[in-house]
């Protein structure tokens, strides 16, 4: 083989290479699930979770890349031992790991919700991203004392090594009535709220001092047909996302596919029917 057909394929093979590599930058490492007040339609005692939820559980297990979910809040109407027992049923049926950021209605019983499942603030780590849980409802939807203490710390001492960082909690933290979300409808924008709340003053500046990729949930959306039922907002590296279920048209909830790249992609899961795209994409809204 002459030297200048050599080089030609050689350039060929780099370049079927290069491309190889490329995609597979764009594959999924792995996948998991953020579902908001779980519970369903407000007011309604369902028996466990929101029935056109569970209806997807089969969907969830078949997909290889969903590896545990995220419940952002309300699971139960109220946190009574019968409650607790139906969704520890649902996700023994589900099959996948869940973890759990504790709303308002959860905690109505806060002794009871914490002798079951622990802490209501806490971190985990997977595949080198951070995750950071928060109750907001410990100070009048304050992050505080010793919690926003632990967030400095779980930052700080790990933001240096790891990728995306993943933030969850129940309420609509970043809604104030004067700012560019005051037209966000979630399902209680003043429930338990203090007249000021420290979101933009102490915990959002914690995130934008990162180089890391932020991305938060909040999962008291959808309860009321009238709400809504999912947000996106990007701002330089902090994501916000809301998603929940209930009203009755728009329910929903996100799987989140982290690429081998590590960049995020998120799928906005509609449960009321059989397509599961029948509310677009998340970020057009």
């Amino acid at each position: 083989m002459k030297l200048k057909q050599k080089l030609i394929l050689l350039s060929t093979i780099f370049f079927l290479a290069s491309c190889d590599n490329q995609e597979t930058g764009r594959e999924i490492e792995y996948s998991f699930f953020v579902a908001g007040h779980v519970y369903g339609r407000a007011g309604v005692d369902n028996v466990g979770m929101h029935p056109p939820f569970k209806s997807k559980f089969q969907m969830l297990r078949a997909d290889e890349k969903v590896l545990f979910g995220v419940f952002t809040g309300d699971m139960v109407i109220s946190s009574t031992e019968l409650n607790w027992n139906e969704i520890d049923a649902d996700i023994e049926e589900l099959g996948l790991p869940v973890y759990f950021a504790a709303g308002n209605h959860d905690l109505t019983d806060r002794k009871l919700y914490e002798s079951r499942y622990g802490p209501t603030y806490y971190s985990f780590m997977h595949d080198n991203d951070l995750f950071l849980v928060l109750d907001p409802n410990l100070d009048s939807l304050n992050i505080s004392g010793a919690q926003l203490g632990f967030l400095e710390n779980e930052i700080k001492k790990n933001v240096d090594s790891t990728g995306n960082v993943f933030v969850f909690f129940h309420e609509a933290l970043w809604w104030e009535p004067d700012n560019e979300f005051e037209d966000v409808r979630s399902n209680c924008s003043y429930c338990n709220r203090a007249d000021k709340i420290n979101f933009w003053t102490e915990v959002e500046p914690l995130f934008r001092n990162i180089s890391n990729q932020v991305y938060m949930f909040a999962g008291d959306f959808g309860a009321f047909p009238d709400n809504d039922s999912y947000m996106y907002h990007n701002n330089e590296n902090i994501t916000l996302v809301g998603s929940g279920m209930g009203g009755g048209e728009k329910d929903n909830f996100i799987i989140v596919d982290v690429m081998q790249n590590r960049t995020v992609q998120f799928r906005l899961i509609a449960i009321n029917g059989d397509d599961i795209n029948a509310l677009g994409k998340l970020e057009d809204y």
